[in-house]
């Protein structure tokens, strides 16, 4: 009967999420709105995104698993790591730099800052660990489901795979964004329902620590063991920082297209803040607090040494699930499944948007038009499956697939920190940094785990081991190569009669610098208004900062890439005059002023505006963010963007009819 009853809510969930990625299709015009949404998302959404990443499979077992290991504040302090250190950090420090960027992939932004070797390898490299996330998730989605029902792994795993596969295949990030939100909709609906549940069935905490041995369920584990802060091994407070924080989310892609479709920096760091918060409060501590009625009250189903039974630590959800009645333990299965489920999902489209916009479209076809870009990410997101059914099958399951994930995105987090903060880190330290870390981790991630001959998990954490490698390597090999101009001895930031060199200006240069003339400050607002890989961009406002033609806001950080025109550089450009010259005062062109007069008159013709101009979904990104920072208008939707003229905005309108 218990079966039968998950059978049908399984069926439905699925159907659901397929149907997600069959109504989003007709949002998804080009490979940018497959893999980015047009830089579309909202607060409201991306915070939902994130949420549905942090609500995972590895967070369904590792927050109950912790607290049945360690005790409760070990679980809470895993949880508060990962949302603080990890999540919130990110976006305090990064999300001004992501956004203002335009790099659509971390890889692509490390050919910008470094060369084309660094992004191969890391593209490469990221996608790897990427799909080794994607299948730790079906793993673990997998053994919920199989404890739960006892049926066959393989063909629930293919099932499993296969719902990923479909609905991501449809319409990309925008399937992925329809259906997070109906997964954590299940997300923030089950958990703390179990939760009141078991608080009703046993009591509060009282009633666990006198269930728990050694009467202090926050203490310690129900074997007495807790949770050490800086020492090498696994797990650790120190451990937790850099698996958690620096390798999970600071170097990895998916983590980066959070911060990069959104509509603003604003967005995104509100979007993350919140997220963070979220994630602590409505899943990482009642899920630990789940786990410790687990061990109090049904320790002994658990495996040696925590009892005499089978069940791994990291199997409490489920077993919770179990003694509830088929329909609510079915039900709490399915959060667990839709845990699982949304960060797979968006892993797959991470993975597949480096191997897309990275190597497809840099290496295999670089003149793909937009149709062909589009079809080619969809059959690469097939082939980003083939690979993650081969990792699925990786020894020692959703643990070590965690571990042999990791490898691969620790070094990227750090080539991102020295290359947003230290003008003299070039790509000699890139390069050695990330391949010296890479090696490292993957050698004992072959010694230890898959051959069994030498486990150095056993004196420090390979992700530690691998952290420090990268950085120490990085630093060292960095400063015995030359770094780019802005980071040589002597040059200084802002242009003067001496200090720069004659340089010649190509269409691309001359156009970037109409856009900065105009007022669009940004990288992005550059990259996306050329429809052009970050590279070209970045190789145009390098010659035109050579030349003395533009001015950098700063050496590092956010302002690297924002950008103000000279006098030499208006004076390279042809004299506007008239009506023209003024609206360029303020901010505006005619293609500008006629969509603003649009959105006031009759926003419902917006679209046949676009269509008409030819203005593609990355190019409207720029122009509504220019607009909206000159404060023309507002950008509203919960889902697509939609446009409201502000009074400033009718006021132009009116001054140039």
């Amino acid at each position: 009967m218990g079966n039968a009853v998950f059978l049908v809510l399984f069926v439905i969930f699925c159907a659901i999420l397929v149907g997600c990625g069959v109504i989003s299709k007709r949002w998804v015009r080009e490979s940018s709105d497959y893999i980015l949404a047009g830089r579309e998302i909202s607060t409201f959404i991306n915070m939902i995104g994130v949420c549905a990443i942090g609500f995972a499979g590895t967070t369904v077992a590792l927050a109950p698993g912790f607290a049945i290991q360690l005790g409760l504040t070990a679980s809470f302090t895993w949880g508060i790591i990962y949302g603080i250190c990890g999540l919130l950090l990110f976006a305090v420090l990064f999300a001004n730099f992501i956004r203002r960027c335009g790099a659509q992939t971390l890889p692509e932004y490390l050919e910008m800052r470094y060369d084309g070797k660094v992004r191969s390898v890391v593209a490469i490299t990221s996608v790897v660990g990427m799909a080794g996330i994607l299948a730790n998730n079906i793993v673990s989605c997998t053994n919920a489901i199989a404890g739960y029902t006892k049926w066959n792994s393989t063909v629930i795993m293919a099932v499993i795979f296969l719902v990923i596969i479909a609905f991501t295949f449809i319409s990309g990030l925008w399937a992925t964004t329809l259906t997070d939100f109906f997964q954590v909709t299940l997300g923030v609906i089950i958990v703390p329902t179990v939760l009141i549940l078991l608080s009703q069935r046993y009591g509060w905490f009282d009633a666990i620590n006198a269930a728990w041995p050694g009467g202090n369920v926050w203490a310690a584990g129900l074997t007495g063991a807790t949770l050490p802060g800086a020492v090498p091994t696994y797990p650790s407070v120190l451990n937790f920082v850099i698996c958690f924080a620096a390798a999970l989310v600071w170097g990895n892609n998916y983590y980066w297209m959070k911060i990069a479709n959104c509509r603003s920096e604003k967005v995104a760091r509100k979007s993350f803040i919140l997220a963070a918060i979220i994630l602590i409060v409505v899943f990482c501590i009642p899920l630990g607090i789940i786990g410790a009625y687990a061990g109090a009250f049904l320790g002994d189903s658990f495996a040696a040494p925590y009892g005499s039974g089978a069940v791994a630590p990291t199997g409490a959800y489920g077993l919770i699930a179990a003694t509830f009645p088929a329909l609510l333990g079915s039900f709490v299965v399915i959060g667990a499944v839709a845990a699982s489920i949304s960060t797979a999902s968006t892993s797959a489209l991470g993975a597949s948007a480096v191997a897309t916009r990275d190597i497809y479209q840099r290496l295999v076809n670089p003149k793909a038009d937009t149709k062909t870009a589009l079809k080619a990410s969809k059959w690469i997101m097939v082939l980003i499956g083939v690979l993650t059914w081969v990792l699925c099958l990786f020894p020692g399951g959703p643990t070590y697939l965690f571990a042999f994930a990791n490898c691969w995105l620790v070094p990227p987090a750090i080539l991102l920190g020295l290359g947003a903060i230290w003008p003299r880190f070039n790509s000699r330290g890139a390069i050695c940094g990330a391949l010296a870390g890479m090696i490292t981790m993957a050698v004992f991630t072959l010694l230890g785990d898959v051959l069994k001959i030498f486990t150095v998990n056993s004196y420090i954490y390979l992700a530690t081991l691998g952290f420090l490698v990268t950085l120490i390597v990085a630093v060292l090999a960095s400063l015995t190569g030359k770094p780019k101009y802005y980071g040589q001895s002597g040059w200084e930031r802002v242009p003067t009669a001496t200090n720069r060199k004659d340089v010649k200006l190509d269409d691309t240069d001359r156009k970037i610098l109409e856009m900065i003339r105009l007022g669009h400050c940004y990288m992005a607002d550059l990259t996306d208004a050329l429809g052009v890989d970050s590279k070209t961009s970045g190789a145009s406002i390098e010659n035109l900062d050579q030349g003395g033609y533009i001015v950098r806001a700063g050496l590092s950080g956010s302002k690297f890439y924002t950008f103000s025109i000279t006098e030499k550089g208006v004076a390279a450009l042809p004299a506007l005059t008239g009506a023209e010259a003024e609206m360029a005062k303020e901010g505006l062109n005619p293609l500008y002023l006629g969509l603003l007069k649009v959105v006031m008159e009759n926003p419902e013709n917006q679209a046949e505006y676009i269509q008409k101009n030819g203005i593609k979904s990355m190019r409207m990104s720029s122009i509504c963010s220019h607009l909206t920072r000159q404060g023309y208008i507002i950008e509203g939707g919960l889902f697509k963007r939609k446009l409201r003229i502000t009074d400033k905005g009718a006021a132009a309108v009116r001054k140039y009819a």
